[in-house]
């Protein structure tokens, strides 16, 4: 089985656009939306929810009042300063080390799992999908990637499919990592700008350190030609394949409202055939 992830060093240049167009034009493929923080390939995919679990991730204490003295021990130990004088804890300023219930004298404090999130296995128009909705202000991101990543290849074996089209996570932190380790390949989806090249060659320098083969995209590529080819100028001297060029054109917005693929609003559009191409070019690579 084949694992290509699109990512991006930022957000908003349109890479999860991209991959709901991929999938429109795959065959028999697993669609895995990592990007579990900004979870919104789903608003492309309308999928149908067939599984519903909770994400459990993490500890946060609780304190019961009955074989409480209030002795003072884990308001002391707490560096948090997250147990209030009435012995209440502040779940927003616990972070869970477990310091107070490991030296709570009355074994008065609890520490159950947090509950974080949910993440779904679904059904859309274009095959199966492994996705996820982390909480609010919710954290171990990089922990529910991992399980995501791993729920899609499941499916895939489950169903006999040798294709798994992941949308990462933007930037370079933990969600990132836990996103490209394993991939077949990496596509970066940059734009002609001085902050897309920098947080491009970032991404780029992370892919290659966990020997992930990366190519680029230069999406809105017209908006900034000199700083596009700067952009491919950097790929070719890190030995990274550039897979194509996608101009500015607004039917990528007006698909989305839709609820559509490019692909399927405005199949003969100028940037629809940019995106065919490249797909093409990635299938070849892929050996698909």
């Amino acid at each position: 089985m084949k694992e290509l992830i699109v990512i991006s060093g930022k957000g908003g240049t349109g890479k999860t656009s991209l991959l709901a167009a991929f999938a429109s034009l795959a065959k028999g493929m697993v669609l895995c939306d990592a990007d579990v923080d900004a979870a919104d390939l789903h608003l492309i995919m309308d999928p149908r929810i067939v599984e519903r679990h909770d994400f459990e991730s993490g500890h946060t204490a609780v304190i019961n009042p009955d074989p409480c003295t209030q002795c003072g021990l884990c308001r002391e130990l707490c560096k948090w300063n997250a147990i209030s004088e009435a012995f209440i804890v502040d779940p927003i300023a616990c972070e869970g080390c477990g310091v107070c219930y490991y030296f709570c004298p009355e074994k008065a404090i609890d520490f159950p799992l947090d509950t974080c999130g949910e993440w779904f296995l679904s059904d859309t128009r274009f095959g199966p999908m492994a996705h996820a909705r982390l909480g609010i202000a919710e954290e171990n991101s990089g922990k529910l990637v991992s399980l995501i990543r791993q729920q899609g290849k499941l499916l895939a074996g489950k169903k006999n499919l040798d294709l798994l089209l992941t949308d990462g996570p933007p930037g370079i932190g933990c969600p990132v990592i836990a996103s490209l380790g394993g991939a077949t390949a990496a596509l970066i989806v940059t734009e002609p700008t001085v902050s897309g090249k920098h947080d491009m060659e970032r991404v780029a320098e992370l892919a290659a350190f966990f020997r992930v083969p990366a190519m680029v995209c230069v999406n809105k590529y017209d908006l900034n030609p000199d700083m596009g080819q700067a952009i491919e100028a950097y790929a070719k001297e890190k030995d990274m394949t550039v897979m194509g060029r996608i101009p500015f054109d607004p039917v990528f917005t007006k698909a989305m409202v839709q609820g559509k693929t490019i692909i399927e609003y405005d199949p003969h559009s100028e940037s629809a055939a940019a995106v065919k191409k490249i797909w093409g070019d990635l299938a070849r690579y892929l050996g698909l």
